[in-house]
């Protein structure tokens, strides 16, 4: 670093500043940032999420607050609006901190509540992901994936790779967040970004015919079952090329899925009551380790 121009002192041009607190945009900033918010928050009685260590919890008597961070953005809720407020007042005293209200969206997803019920859509960001890539007038489709599509390592030069990158990269935004239903299709087509040919490209653009169809689709959370439920699959080596079947699970909690997963197996099984046992054992390990499994 160099001194600020208007600055500088006469015979120390050489030195440069110290600083008092880390500086927007250096490496070493999101890791000040998160001790000092770690250290803020913890004093006033909140534990972080051993599963995520941007989830803080603060349980007294039978009231309950819960932070969610992402970078500079939190998103706060408890059992009761005084727990909240004060939550608010005492972020207020440590940082400058802006009060945006009731949340509508948050990283790209809508909240929408519906009486007792709420529901995470991301229809807005499927119309533009269509509009960007030239698919909105595209007829829909009922399924995400053909099963008479056989596809293959390409061989031959690579169609468009650029784009279907893109597009994939998008799809996998999607995926993670809102869309549990496509999970297996993404996860399969991402197996060729490298080398892509048509065959892909067909298996691509059906998914996003079926995604122009399911627009509103969303997570809807009505409180009941108020349980955790697990539920683990897996596939036996349906195509001749592949040698290794593919694991997925989805955990439900009030009536909404929480956590997926599809996911191409680590070793080769040799019957598919291996392939499911195999994954079982990644179900447990990722998300379910102590949960009672329902099949």
């Amino acid at each position: 670093m160099n001194q600020p121009e208007g600055f500088i002192v006469a015979g120390e041009e050489k030195k440069v500043c110290k600083l008092v607190k880390s500086l927007y945009r250096l490496k070493q900033a999101p890791t000040q940032w998160h001790e000092k918010f770690d250290s803020v928050i913890i004093s006033n009685g909140f534990y972080i999420n051993k599963g995520d260590k941007c989830v803080y919890i603060k349980v007294i008597d039978d009231t309950c607050v819960i932070l969610c961070l992402y970078v500079d953005d939190i998103l706060i809720f408890g059992s009761n609006i005084n727990v909240i407020n004060d939550t608010k007042k005492f972020l207020s005293n440590h940082f400058d901190m802006k009060d945006l209200g009731p949340v509508d969206v948050i990283l790209g997803i809508k909240i929408i509540r519906n009486g007792d019920s709420i529901s995470l859509s991301q229809s807005h960001y499927i119309e533009k992901l269509l509009n960007k890539f030239n698919y909105s007038s595209v007829n829909p489709v009922s399924t995400p994936y053909d099963l008479t599509f056989k596809l293959r390592k390409n061989k031959g030069a690579s169609v468009s790779q650029h784009k279907y990158s893109q597009i994939i990269g998008s799809l996998l935004h999607l995926m993670n967040h809102t869309r549990p239903d496509i999970a297996y299709v993404v996860g399969r087509l991402a197996r060729y970004t490298h080398s892509p040919n048509t065959s892909h490209w067909d298996a691509l653009e059906r998914l996003l015919k079926y995604l122009k169809g399911t627009i509103d689709y969303a997570i809807n959370f009505t409180g009941f079952p108020d349980v955790l439920e697990g539920y683990s699959d897996a596939n036996w080596i349906t195509d001749s090329e592949e040698t290794k079947s593919t694991s997925r699970y989805v955990f439900t909690l009030a009536g909404g899925a929480i956590s997926w997963k599809s996911i191409k197996q680590t070793v080769i099984s040799r019957s598919i009551m291996e392939a499911k046992l195999i994954a079982l054992d990644v179900f447990a390990c990722d998300r379910g380790s102590g949960l009672k499994v329902f099949k």
